[in-house]
């Protein structure tokens, strides 16, 4: 049984319309018009428990629209949504324990005061005993290395501290549901790395779910399986990593190593030269031509090394978005 359950989820908002000067502004006033902005359109996707899966999309794309519908921050214009089996916009008891949402640039600490005096508030709202609370707040702690840094106020934390103390925070009630929208944003790669480790060790620890946005691949490539790709309200994605590759990459990354130093005029002619560094060079070839130009390669030039890869996926994404793809 799924547990997060999408049908053709949608968001339509009005949005006012006005021209420039007095007269524009006298006509928004008494006559307003309108225009609708599709963030999200016929979306559709299922989710198992204990699946951790990457939510991607450039700016604007629909992802922090889809994630405020599936925690019930705003109501879908059309389709539904069921968590957890509950429906997300009732906001009813037994949804809100079980999830949780993490926005890498809100906050829900007190800026002046220790983490630990807001985490005991979140501790009372959620009806935890002293003992339980104890326990939850040492054993995420130690997850989290945060030691010694909850009696601190929290303006004097460093920023991957905060981010840790808001995790801890957010996760004090053990949700089973994970709704992450860049968890690690703005962090130095530290932070990031001790970030991913404590998601993947939540994960393996209590079967949690999580549903993730990044901007930042290797969070996705180190914590997710499967990714949903949105792009401009429609979902045009929903499969492995690999099988994104297939679909979006139809090419290889061919990298050569020559005995003398590479002419770039004479490797323009296999393929697309994307770097040249002395006697090393990288080409993009078209896979269903990869066979036929790696033995021309060979025939043709002094090889001393060649290699051949899958471009890279955060670069399979983004000329996903600039070409504009849409889906099928």
């Amino acid at each position: 049984m799924p547990i997060i359950q999408v049908d053709q989820l949608s968001k339509r908002y009005p949005v006012a319309l006005k021209e420039t000067g007095l007269g524009g502004t006298l006509r928004h006033f008494f006559r307003r018009q309108y225009r609708l902005v599709e963030a999200v359109r016929q979306v559709s996707f299922q989710i198992e428990p204990g699946e951790v899966v990457g939510f991607l999309g450039p700016n604007g794309a629909g992802k922090t629209t889809t994630l405020k519908m599936l925690t019930g921050l705003i109501h879908p214009s059309v389709g539904t949504v069921r968590v957890n089996g509950c429906v997300p916009f009732r906001r009813e008891p037994d949804f809100l324990r079980n999830i949780t949402l993490v926005m890498g640039q809100k906050q829900q600490l007190l800026w002046d005061l220790p983490a630990l005096d807001s985490l005991r508030i979140n501790g009372a709202i959620y009806g935890l005993s002293d003992k339980e609370f104890r326990y939850r707040v040492e054993e995420l702690t130690d997850m989290l290395d945060l030691a010694g840094k909850l009696t601190q106020p929290v303006r004097k934390l460093s920023l991957g501290e905060r981010m840790k103390a808001e995790m801890l925070a957010a996760l004090l009630h053990r949700p089973q549901v994970l709704f992450l929208d860049e968890p690690t944003l703005g962090l130095d790669v530290n932070a990031q790395v001790a970030v991913r480790n404590f998601l993947r060790d939540y994960n393996q620890r209590y079967q949690a779910t999580i549903l993730l946005t990044s901007h930042y691949m290797a969070d996705i490539t180190a914590l997710c399986r499967r990714v949903l790709l949105i792009h401009q309200g429609l979902l045009i994605y929903d499969g492995g990593l690999e099988g994104l590759l297939d679909r979006f990459a139809p090419y290889r990354e061919v990298t050569i190593e020559l005995a003398d130093l590479v002419n770039p005029d004479a490797l323009s002619r296999y393929g697309e030269l994307e770097v040249v560094d002395g006697c090393t060079a990288r080409l993009i070839v078209r896979r269903d031509a990869l066979t036929q130009t790696v033995g021309r390669i060979l025939s043709d030039l002094d090889v001393q090394d060649l290699t051949v890869s899958d471009p890279p996926v955060e670069e399979v994404i983004g000329r996903v978005f600039q070409a504009g793809v849409v889906r099928e």
